[in-house]
């Protein structure tokens, strides 16, 4: 019998691909494409759910995220290392990406039942994610992985169970313009609260889907 490589062999417990095939997916697809995005996330305080209830409950959450991503990104998901996965959207925007993984985001929080047993119902599971693109954040596959690490870091920093971009970079929306005045606001309110622009528009915009979401279920 042929062993296979690292490279091709998938997850033990999730079933995902491993590091090693993200790291040659990556390489193929920077290779291949004009932009690549790539997200990295992991879940929030995972350390805590197995010192509480034990590491049998914390298998229950790895698998439920592994779930979570294959359902939404089938083929593009990867299982990075302990509580770390990451998701490779190979063409799609830097937008795109993020705003897909803002919605897997609330999913996974809005869907405890799916991570909890008996055993772990006082623990309310979240993940955090940072979103890179080649070749806007990255010039190759390794400093875009060093990139979505960082966008990573940066929204653990900023409160966790968020998605974050790299460091010292703001999204902005190509089909939206906002007015001088509101963008000096902005900033004037980021320096006042010490959180970036970036932070502070997703939030508005989680309580503006949040209020559209209560008018349709009128």
């Amino acid at each position: 019998m042929i062993a296979l490589s690292p490279a091709h062999r998938n997850d033990a417990l999730t079933g995902l691909p491993t590091r090693e095939a993200l790291e040659l997916a990556v390489k193929e697809a920077i290779a291949k494409e004009d932009i690549v995005a790539l997200t990295l996330l992991d879940v929030d305080r995972f350390e805590e759910i197995n010192d509480k209830y034990g590491h049998e409950e914390g298998d229950r959450v790895l698998v439920g995220v592994a779930e979570l991503l294959r359902d939404n990104f089938p083929g593009q998901s990867y299982r990075v290392s302990g509580d770390e996965y990451a998701v490779l959207l190979p063409g799609v925007s830097l937008e795109q990406a993020f705003l897909r993984m803002e919605a897997v985001r609330a999913s996974a929080f809005a869907s405890q039942d799916k991570y909890r047993s008996a055993a772990n119902r006082g623990h309310q599971v979240s993940i955090t994610a940072g979103v890179a693109q080649f070749p806007r954040d990255a010039k190759d596959a390794a400093s875009l992985m060093r990139a979505a690490d960082a966008a990573l870091n940066s929204a653990k920093e900023n409160g966790r169970n968020q998605v974050g971009l790299p460091p010292n970079e703001e999204m902005v929306m190509k089909s939206c313009y906002y007015p001088s005045t509101m963008v000096r606001r902005l900033k004037l309110l980021s320096e006042k609260l010490k959180k970036k622009e970036s932070f502070l528009l997703r939030e508005a915009l989680t309580d503006l889907l949040r209020k559209y979401d209560r008018v349709e279920e009128n």
